[in-house]
């Protein structure tokens, strides 16, 4: 499945949003989500699902989007997942997201999509529509946009931790539980960047505190 504006171009005349998010899984590091506003005369003709791309394509195409599309992002550490959990830490990273791209550009999305099957926060300013979409990232480009945006920004966030804590190898799995991860938790412990809540990082944390 190849996304497309086929669901923006249900809502003509009216200024569409695509979000999405990057690290609800992981055992470390904090959760990303982006949102997006494309241009359907001028995008990256190469945006797909954000799994879907090799890194050096994917990064070509944020690089791109940096420069034509306009763009939040919103950024939850460790410490609140662990506090709210991943779920809300989630909600709150999209409407942070919503935040810092109406600051930015001082534009005020009509229509918001969103990946997954949850609605992130209630209408608000000139929303009149908020939709869920499963597997939006391969349906929507403003989605399949958003994905990529906020799993670049996260991968980054990751390879600069991995400058800090060399041993966990963060830079090569981005904080999700590998075989490699896991062993390096039981061998090192768990770090300040790891999710206290995440077993086996919790059961490992009740332990010794």
């Amino acid at each position: 499945m190849q996304p497309s504006f086929l669901i923006e171009n249900n809502y003509p005349n009216l200024l569409v949003c695509g979000f999405d998010e990057a690290g609800r899984g992981p055992l470390a590091g904090p959760v990303v989500a982006a949102c997006a506003i494309l241009n359907p005369n001028n995008f990256p003709k190469e945006i797909n699902d954000s799994k879907k791309l090799s890194k050096s394509l994917r990064f070509k195409v944020f690089s791109e989007l940096k420069n034509v599309a306009k763009f939040g992002v919103g950024i939850v550490d460790e410490k609140v997942i662990d506090k709210i959990n991943i779920l809300e830490a989630t909600k709150l990273a999209m409407l942070q997201a919503y935040f810092n791209l109406s600051e930015k550009y001082q534009v005020f999305p009509q229509i918001i999509l969103v990946d997954g099957n949850f609605l992130p926060f209630a209408k608000r300013d000139k929303i009149v529509e908020i939709s869920a979409i499963v597997k939006g990232d391969q349906k929507s480009l403003s989605i399949a946009a958003a994905s990529i945006i906020a799993k670049e920004t996260r991968d980054q966030i990751m390879r600069d931790l991995d400058q800090k804590y060399p041993q966990f190898g963060f830079a090569k799995h981005a904080g999700y539980a590998t075989k490699f991860h896991v062993e390096q938790i039981h061998k090192y412990g768990f770090c300040e960047f790891h999710r206290k809540s995440f077993e086996p990082i919790k059961s490992m944390f009740s332990v010794s505190s």
